[in-house]
C-alpha cells in the first residue's frame, strides 16, 4: 500500500512536461478501487481546434487543470485519491470536495513552483480549510526518502455538512416534464438538471442548484479571497457529483436554469460535453458567462438549445 502512494505520485510527475502549457505544467493521477488514471492540465481540444490556447473564454482561462480532469475522466471518484504535483487553487479544491475525493496527497517540490510562489496565499488561506472543511487529508509526498507529512487531517467518524444535497433519482420520466417539476422545486433559485446513465445502462436524473462547497454553510461562508470563491456554481457541481457516483451526464439532457459562468462551461467541455438547454438566457451569475457563452457559440463547439 505505502509504495502505491510514492507510484501514483510519480505517475504524475512522469507525464508533467507533456502539459502543453507554457508556463505552469502540472499533472495530477487519480486512484481508486480498481483503477488510477493520471492527467495535466491542458485545453479542451474543442477550444483548441476552434479558438486557439491564446484567448480567453470570458474572463477564464480555456485550460481544465489536472486535478479536475482527472475527475472528469475517472469512473467513480467517492473515496479515491489523488496525487498532484503542485498545491491546488481553491476551484479545483472544490471540485475534490463535491467530486468526494478522500485523500490529497503533494509532490514537495511543487511548492517550490511557479503557481506555489505567486499564488501560495491562496493555498493556504482557501485550499487547506477548504479541505479540512471537506473532510479531506492533506499530506506531502517526499518520493527520494519514501515518505510523507501530513500537513490537515479531519477528527475520525466527521461527516462534514451539505447545506443543499443534490437530489439524484431513477428515473425515465420525459425530460420536459423533469424540467418543469424541477422549476417548481427550486423556485427561483439558478439550478441545473442533467440526466446520466451508471455501467449498467439504468437512467438517473441530477438535480443541483449552487451551494457553499461541501463543509460549509450559509451561516459559516467566509469571504471570497482574491479571484476564488466558497461557493459552488451548479453546472460545476452537477459535473462533479456525476463523477462522484460513476454517472455518465447525457449531453442531449442536460438543462441549466441560467446561463452558466465562464469557468463552467470551459469544464463542460473539458467533460467532452458539447450541448446545453438554457431557460433564461437573460439571466446570469455575471456579464463573463454571456460572453463565453457567445464565444463558443460563434465557434460551433457548444450547441445550446
Amino acid at each position: 500500500m505505502m509504495s502505491s502512494l510514492y507510484n501514483h505520485m510519480q505517475a504524475a510527475v512522469d507525464i508533467v512536461e507533456t502539459s502543453p502549457h507554457p508556463a505552469n505544467k502540472i499533472a495530477a493521477t487519480i486512484a481508486g478501487e480498481g483503477f488510477a488514471l493520471s492527467r495535466v492540465n491542458t485545453w479542451p481540444a474543442a477550444i483548441v481546434g476552434a479558438i486557439g490556447t491564446q484567448t480567453a473564454i470570458g474572463n477564464s482561462s480555456g485550460t481544465i487543470h489536472a486535478e479536475t480532469a482527472c475527475i472528469l475522466s475517472a469512473p467513480k471518484t467517492e473515496g479515491a485519491s489523488i496525487f498532484v504535483t503542485d498545491p491546488p487553487c481553491p476551484n479545483c479544491m472544490k471540485n475534490m470536495a463535491e467530486a468526494g475525493i478522500g485523500a490529497l496527497y503533494i509532490d514537495h517540490k511543487g511548492f517550490d513552483k511557479d503557481w506555489a510562489k505567486r499564488r501560495g496565499d491562496s493555498f493556504e488561506a482557501m485550499s487547506i480549510r477548504i479541505a479540512e472543511k471537506a473532510g479531506i487529508d492533506i499530506h506531502i509526498i517526499y518520493r527520494k526518502e519514501q515518505r510523507f507529512e501530513i500537513i490537515s487531517s479531519h477528527t475520525p467518524g466527521y461527516k462534514p455538512p451539505i447545506e443543499n444535497p443534490p437530489k439524484i433519482e431513477e428515473t425515465a420520466g420525459r425530460f420536459d416534464i423533469l424540467i418543469e417539476t424541477a422549476h417548481k422545486e427550486m423556485a427561483n433559485e439558478p439550478f441545473v438538471l442533467a440526466m446520466a446513465n451508471n455501467p449498467d445502462g439504468k437512467s438517473f436524473s441530477i438535480l443541483v442548484n449552487s451551494h457553499p462547497t461541501i463543509g460549509y454553510t450559509s451561516d459559516t461562508m467566509e469571504k471570497k479571497e482574491d479571484k476564488y470563491s466558497f461557493l459552488m456554481e451548479p453546472l460545476s457541481r452537477a459535473l462533479m457529483i456525476a463523477a462522484r457516483h460513476g454517472l455518465k451526464v447525457d449531453a442531449q439532457h442536460l438543462y441549466s436554469s441560467r446561463v452558466p459562468t465562464a469557468r463552467e462551461l470551459v469544464n463542460l467541455l473539458g467533460a467532452r460535453l458539447d450541448q446545453i438547454q438554457i431557460g433564461d438566457m437573460s439571466a446570469s451569475r455575471d456579464e463573463n458567462g454571456p460572453q463565453a457563452l457567445q464565444q463558443l457559440k460563434e465557434a460551433q463547439i457548444l450547441r445550446v438549445d
